[in-house]
């Protein structure tokens, strides 16, 4: 399989996590957005939505959109949970994470960290960190209720929600966001660090997954 990405795509991320924490070996097809990669026709004949991750099966064929890609790979395997129950709890926090959880992460990063081309406590990023420390308090608290053990959706073993939560929430800091306040968030995201197979945003180099620079 093949997977065009950008090199700092939080969303394709997710998908070389899930590949790495279920040994499956993925070769990348790393794209610029500056170039103008996305907007080439090759592109946009494979990608629906025009936007990465897209994965390119064995087959030939083609997935597009991190949510759908995970569970296309983690269907089969325990990290996707076979009681029905669970399933739809990992449905709830997949929502949550598109919904209320990426969307202001990703713009404080972009903005404060990546761009650099807005001021940390105009209106706009103001409101945003709002919703990014309202979401991550959410998250907190499922943790918390969850236990030292428990993973986000399920209990005994983590699911795509873990994956799809964690790249947003390790990179808060880059958006002002200090996760210290979250001492369930932390420990969670050394669980996940911790897994065999863990695969950092720059590949073999995890103390640099809130850098600013590229390869």
């Amino acid at each position: 399989m093949k997977l065009y990405d950008t090199q700092r795509s939080g969303n394709a991320w997710k998908v070389r996590l899930m590949a790495g924490l279920l040994g499956i070996p993925v070769a990348r097809q790393t794209l610029s957005i500056d170039r103008g990669d996305l907007a080439r026709p090759e592109f946009l004949a494979i990608a629906p939505l025009a936007q990465v991750p897209v994965l390119e099966l064995d087959d030939g064929s083609h997935l597009a959109e991190s949510m759908a890609i995970l569970y296309y790979l983690a269907r089969p395997t325990a990290w996707w949970p076979a009681a029905l129950a669970d399933q739809a709890r990992v449905l709830t926090w997949l929502a949550f994470e598109q919904e209320r959880h990426m969307k202001p992460l990703a713009k404080l990063r972009l903005h404060l960290a990546l761009h650099r081309n807005r001021d940390p406590q105009a209106p706009e990023m103001q409101a945003h960190a709002h919703e990014a420390r309202q979401a991550l308090a959410l998250l907190e608290a499922q943790l918390q209720r969850q236990g030292a053990t428990g993973w986000v959706a399920t209990m005994d073993h983590p699911s795509i929600a873990d994956v799809a939560l964690y790249p947003y929430t390790r990179m808060a800091p880059m958006g002002g966001i200090d996760l210290e306040a979250y001492p369930g968030i932390t420990a969670w995201l050394q669980r996940i660090e911790d897994l065999p197979g863990y695969a950092a945003l720059f590949p073999g180099e995890p103390g640099r997954n809130l850098s600013t620079l590229e390869a």
